[in-house]
């Protein structure tokens, strides 16, 4: 996994370190402000400071990278000898180099500067830049991949969103069209009445139930449609309460939510009997809307039994609503009820 930080991060970390071997030299240090600041200790400060700054990005970006992102450990503490043997080279050059020809003078007097003791005493003073590198990596390295794992779950959410908004439209798509082929057979003289109506459901299938969101006009006037459909189908024997309370335009709820309780009825319920009416109720206030039905099912089979359920209703709202929601059913009696209410969105 390539990390991808912000070099201003780094940037950043190296002036902390600059300026904290300043407040050490004059808290721990004891050493008075005026000679802290001289020509000698903010040369042999600042070259210390950028040694550790260049093996930090020698370590982070390469070493790193190449053995600790793909969990090559035993590598990388090889590699950790490496990085303390260019971190004393590094700053053997610019303190004992650079510096001494700007200010004439050495940080190692003439015996320190020995190879052997300073690279010995060099592998301890630049442990901390190795063990900081490698820390800084493993922390972004953990954020990276706690990023990546919340947007693939994102992903995987709306993907199976997405499928099961699929499984409405074919379901209801299929049982209208027998139902409409069913009346053209018997009613031809209201068949351009009838075609306007499909043609308008089908164009809300096609274009609107594939978003995330649905305006509440258009969905009631969907149920409309659909509804009346049905009447043609069941044509005079059909027994359905179906009414709508208060005042509705452009708020926008789940898309398909309501036409799935609609259809359900349709689908298991009885309509041929006027002391077992079907009830379709939906009611709007104070910002909520509220749907509740009521059938006498049909046979043995029940709302759970087929269709997309109530299960994957129940996904679709808690990934939308959150616990903002309320669904409730009961089955009892050979009757079946359900209710739901959702919050609305301007």
């Amino acid at each position: 996994m390539k990390l991808k930080i912000p070099f201003y991060y780094h940037i950043f970390l190296f002036l902390v370190l600059f300026f904290t071997f300043y407040l050490w030299d004059i808290g721990v240090g004891n050493r008075k402000l005026d000679s802290v600041f001289s020509n000698k200790y903010f040369f042999f400060n600042t070259s210390f400071v950028l040694s550790i700054f260049i093996v930090y990005l020698l370590n982070f970006y390469i070493f790193c990278d190449w053995f600790l992102n793909k969990k090559r450990i035993l590598l990388y503490f090889l590699s950790i000898a490496v990085s303390l043997l260019i971190f004393a080279g590094v700053r053997y050059f610019l303190q004992e180099v650079v510096v001494f020809k700007i200010i004439g003078r050495h940080n190692y007097v003439e015996e320190s500067r020995e190879l052997t003791y300073y690279v010995r005493d060099n592998f301890f003073f630049g442990l901390p830049a190795v063990i900081l590198s490698a820390l800084s990596y493993l922390f972004w390295q953990f954020q990276s991949a706690q990023q990546q794992n919340q947007e693939l779950l994102l992903e995987n959410k709306k993907a199976e969103f997405q499928m099961l908004k699929a499984q409405v439209s074919p379901h209801f798509l299929f049982n209208t069209l027998n139902s409409f082929y069913s009346q053209l057979i018997l009613k031809e003289d209201e068949m351009a009445a009838d075609i306007l109506v499909l043609s308008d459901l089908l164009r809300y299938v096609i274009t609107e139930t594939d978003k995330d969101e649905a305006v509440l006009s258009k969905e009631i006037q969907f149920i409309q449609n659909y509804i009346h459909l049905q009447k043609k189908r069941f044509e005079d024997r059909l027994f359905l309460d179906f009414t709508i309370e208060g005042n509705y335009s452009n708020e926008k709820i789940l898309s398909s939510a309501l036409i799935h309780f609609v259809e359900n009825v349709f689908k298991h319920g009885k309509f041929n009997s006027e002391e077992e009416k079907a009830v379709i109720s939906i009611r709007i206030k104070e910002g909520f809307l509220e749907i509740s039905t009521f059938n006498y099912n049909v046979g043995s089979e029940n709302y759970s039994s087929t269709g997309i359920g109530f299960e994957n209703l129940t996904k679709r709202l808690e990934y939308m609503y959150k616990d903002q929601f309320v669904l409730e059913k009961t089955e009892e009696n050979n009757t079946f009820k359900a209710y739901l209410k959702i919050p609305l969105k301007e």
